[in-house]
């Protein structure tokens, strides 16, 4: 029987067939973007997998000071693909990064957090592997423009799409232009951006990413939608940073502009991340039974665990100031920390799509895609463990429309934080069930927690905001 190749192999191989001149590395850092470097492939080969490239990692967001700052990483050979972006032939890897002295995975890498998350499922005997599927919303717009200075303040953004130009002299305006809240699923000419979204999808194909649909989502102002196909954890989430690349790289090869921001329209829908998961064993799915919605106890007690961290879990879902402008009780948004099926009211939901046992998983609609993945799923995998292990009871579920309930119904269903701080301070209680299986450790806790507060929580609170002056300028 001939020997199956290896994926080093296999990347090797595919450099020296197709005249690949450059090799990128790219990385997270901590709150949750990529970085990356380049060598020429003259400087890469089998080694390159084995030793690694050494880099200063001083200046990386959230990772060590400088008197420690020398850090290696090391490609893995399963997330090779194309860069279709890069001018000259260039392959892009996936990277962990390790301390050079131990050749250890260094603790505050988040995709080591993702891998410990799998490997603690494993070693719990509960499941062998955990799914996602997030749905990440974002915006396409035509224009953007910010400035923070200590005498003014400013954001615009601009879509050809946007209600707010109905009224505009465009020579000619043709009118089409989703009304607000109303942008989900107009066939073209009101959704303009159709064509560029097939552009992404197809970019993210050719890259290996598994697409199932696209679509225009609800606001006003180019809100779209991309849905990829279920991963285990840490390939989902790698190939929820591919997909990040992948769109705003694509929007911008068309002057275009994506953002992922929760929340940067007033008034209309903001953007979340609704994600799907659900735990499989020996390949034969784990969430089906005969209970509320077609869930077995296990899947209910995963929803007990989620609901019962969800205020301390969405310091990582919900990373960020601008997470809390779209978790506002009485919109449209996820705020009450209840379950139901079909009703897309309540925080977490039971799709009932399909009667197929393999389709039974469970949404969690608070996320938004500001979040880490890496980081955001493994907090999930372990509330939703935690409560399996402990035999949460999620309660009664909550079939009603939260939104036409009164106001003493709601008394006794809890809701998300109200800010950043609130669900940091949360995180600060309640955190144990993340360091299981040392997933989770306490300096990257804490350090989350510092870098959250000192970078983004009170720069935030000692500014002006603009429409302050509105309210008070004449006091």
């Amino acid at each position: 029987m001939a020997k199956s190749e290896s994926p080093i192999d296999k990347v090797l191989k595919y450099i020296k067939s197709n005249g690949v001149k450059f090799v990128d590395l790219k990385f997270m850092d901590f709150p949750g973007q990529w970085q990356h470097f380049t060598v020429p492939v003259t400087q890469f080969n089998t080694g390159s997998f084995e030793d690694g490239y050494g880099f200063d990692g001083s200046s990386i967001r959230g990772w060590k000071p400088i008197n420690e700052s020398d850090m290696l990483i090391i490609p893995d050979p399963s997330t090779m693909f194309v860069d279709p972006f890069i001018d000259q032939p260039t392959i892009s890897l996936i990277c962990d990064v390790y301390e050079p002295a131990t050749k250890e995975k260094y603790t505050r890498c988040p995709r080591n957090i993702a891998q410990k998350a799998e490997a603690y499922l494993t070693s719990t005997g509960i499941a062998d592997t955990v799914y996602y599927g997030p749905e990440a919303e974002f915006f396409v717009f035509d224009d953007v423009r910010f400035d923070s200075q200590p005498n003014s303040q400013f954001y615009f953004v601009d879509s050809i799409e946007g209600r707010w130009n109905s009224g505009k002299d465009e020579a000619p305006n043709l009118g089409y232009k989703p009304r607000f809240k109303e942008g989900y699923f107009p066939v073209p000419p009101t959704d303009a951006l159709m064509d560029l979204r097939n552009e992404m999808v197809t970019n993210l194909i050719n890259c290996g990413v598994d697409v199932e649909a696209q679509h225009h989502e609800v606001a006003s102002g180019g809100q779209c939608e991309i849905d990829l196909r279920f991963q285990p954890l840490v390939k989902s989430a790698d190939q929820l940073l591919m997909f990040k690349y992948i769109v705003k790289n694509t929007a911008k090869k068309n002057n275009r502009t994506v953002t992922y921001m929760p929340k940067p329209i007033f008034g209309d829908n903001g953007s979340g991340m609704h994600v799907h998961t659900s735990l499989w064993k020996k390949g034969k799915p784990l969430f089906p039974g005969s209970g509320y919605a077609g869930l077995s106890e296990m899947a209910l007690y995963f929803i007990g665990g989620l609901l019962k961290h969800a205020p301390s879990l969405l310091a990582f879902t919900n990373p960020t100031t601008n997470s809390y402008k779209r978790l506002v009780p009485g919109f449209e948004a996820p705020v009450n920390l209840a379950y139901s099926q079909r009703n897309r009211s309540a925080s977490i939901r039971i799709p009932m799509y399909s009667s197929s046992p393999k389709a039974k998983r469970v949404e969690f609609r608070c996320p938004d895609p500001s979040c880490n993945p890496y980081l955001g799923f493994a907090a999930m995998l372990m509330a939703g463990l935690d409560g399996i292990t402990n035999r949460i009871d999620p309660g009664d579920p909550l079939d009603k429309d939260i939104y036409d309930m009164e106001p003493e119904e709601l008394v006794n269903v809890p809701s998300t934080p109200g800010s950043l701080g609130e669900a940091l301070e949360c995180l600060r209680n309640d955190h144990d069930y993340l360091l299981k299986g040392d997933v989770f450790t306490e300096d990257v806790i804490e350090t989350w927690i510092k870098y959250k507060i000192d970078k983004e929580v009170k720069p935030m609170a000692l500014q002006p905001h603009p429409y302050e002056f509105g309210l008070y300028y004449d006091v």
